[in-house]
C-alpha cells in the first residue's frame, strides 16, 4: 500500500470518505460523486489512486444511460485500515481469565495459547538459524506488525520500532509479551529472550539466542 498516507485524520480526508462510502456499498463513480458533491473526474482521480493502493477494486459494471458504471469495492487491506473491536474484547478476556483463575494459572494458559497459535508453524528438523529468523519476521509481519533486525553480542534482535501488534494490550496486559516470547521460541525453536518496552508506548524486542546447541528441533 504505498502512496497513500493513514494518519489519524485519514478518514477525515476525501479518500477516506470515499473508502468509507465504499464500505455502506456505495460503489459507482457517479454515486460517489453524489455523496462527496465534487466532479466525476475527482472521484475517478481518488479511485486511481486508491486502486494503485491496493485499497479498491473493479468488480462488475451497472447498466447506465449512455454506458456501464463501474462498481468499487474495498480491498481486505482497506478493511483492515477500520477500527476493530478485537482490542477490547480481547483485553476484557484476559482481565476475566486473569481474575478467574489467579495469576499464576492464567501464565499457564497463555503458554498453552503460545503453543496452539504456533502448532503446524515450527522450526524442521536441522534447519538453520537463519531460516529460524527469517520465520520469526514473518510471523510478526503476519500479527500485523513491522518488525527489523540487528545484531547483539552474537545473537539476533527483532524488534518493532512502530506497530507494535500488541500495543493496545501490553499496558494493561503485560504478560502478552511473555505470550509472544514463548509463540516466538515454539515458531523458531531457539531459546528468546523477551526484552520489551511496556511503557505507554510499547515496542517489541526479542532475542533470538544463535546457539545452536540450545535450539529445539
Amino acid at each position: 500500500m504505498r502512496g497513500t498516507k493513514f494518519g489519524q485524520n485519514f478518514f477525515d480526508s476525501t479518500r477516506g470518505q470515499v473508502l468509507g462510502l465504499l464500505r455502506r456499498g456505495i460503489g459507482t463513480v457517479e454515486e460517489l460523486s453524489a455523496q462527496l458533491d465534487i466532479t466525476d473526474n475527482a472521484v475517478r482521480a481518488h479511485l486511481t489512486t486508491l486502486e494503485r493502493d491496493g485499497l479498491v477494486e473493479r468488480v462488475g459494471t451497472q447498466p447506465g444511460l449512455r454506458r456501464p458504471h463501474f462498481n468499487y469495492v474495498l480491498t481486505y487491506d482497506a478493511e483492515q485500515l477500520f477500527p476493530k473491536a478485537y482490542s477490547t474484547l480481547f483485553n476484557q478476556l484476559l482481565t476475566t481469565l486473569k481474575l478467574r483463575f489467579g495469576q499464576e494459572e492464567f501464565d499457564t494458559i497463555l503458554s498453552e495459547v503460545a503453543r496452539s497459535l504456533a502448532a503446524g508453524n515450527t522450526a524442521q528438523k536441522n534447519e538453520t538459524v537463519e531460516s529460524r529468523t527469517k520465520r520469526a519476521v514473518g510471523t510478526f509481519e503476519s500479527m500485523g506488525g513491522a518488525p527489523a533486525l540487528s545484531s547483539e553480542g552474537g545473537n539476533v534482535l527483532i524488534y518493532c520500532v512502530t506497530s507494535c501488534p500488541f500495543d493496545a494490550s501490553v499496558s494493561q496486559h503485560p504478560e502478552v509479551c511473555a505470550l509472544a516470547e514463548a509463540f516466538l521460541s515454539e515458531v523458531t525453536g531457539l531459546e528468546v529472550k523477551e526484552r520489551c518496552n511496556k511503557g505507554d508506548r510499547p515496542k517489541c524486542s526479542f532475542e533470538l539466542v544463535q546457539n545452536e546447541s540450545k535450539s529445539k528441533v
